[in-house]
């Protein structure tokens, strides 16, 4: 397994191998906006992102900023090994229901507790995703959440070849 050549970031970026492992948390206050099904089911500048060398940052918003009714429990859980147990919701706007795409830590692991009643949503499964009113491009593959910006340079874990990263 060869590690990849990461691309070097002009100004005003940042690299995804120079994010660390175990990852770290830290606050956003850019706007953040999640819509699904013609409306807006999310909008915050409450916002935290884990950066983990090879992703791009994952958005955890605060699940009081939700719209009512946006999210209901999904069947399914996973565990990370620095976050912990997680569990799935679906994620519902307007006529749409988009099952099990989004997932929290309601008891995240030390270290982690700044998750705790944030949830997280996986962009290719809405309609838009938004961060400081760029919209953002999904993570590639179906398994990780990242967003990706202009902000941020890969390669990033996800692409095919890339599952020993």
């Amino acid at each position: 397994m060869h590690r990849p050549r990461p691309e070097i970031p002009a100004s005003g970026q940042e690299s995804v191998w120079d994010y660390p492992r175990p990852p770290r948390v830290e606050r956003v206050t850019a706007p953040v906006t999640v819509r699904l099904g013609g409306q807006l089911v999310v909008e915050t500048r409450d916002a935290v992102r884990v950066l983990e060398t090879s992703h791009p940052p994952v958005y955890y918003l605060p699940i009081t900023d939700f719209a009512p009714g946006a999210l209901t429990p999904a069947d399914g859980s996973s565990f990370c090994e620095f976050k912990g147990a997680a569990r799935y919701l679906d994620v519902r706007g307007g006529d749409e229901v988009r099952p099990a795409s989004a997932w929290n830590y309601p008891q995240p692991s030390p270290g982690f507790e700044q998750l705790r009643d944030r949830v997280a949503v996986y962009a290719q499964q809405m309609d838009e995703c938004t961060v400081d009113g760029e919209v953002v491009t999904p993570q590639p593959g179906g398994f990780y959440g990242g967003w990706v910006t202009r902000a941020v340079v890969g390669p990033f874990k996800g692409t095919p070849g890339s599952q020993g990263w």
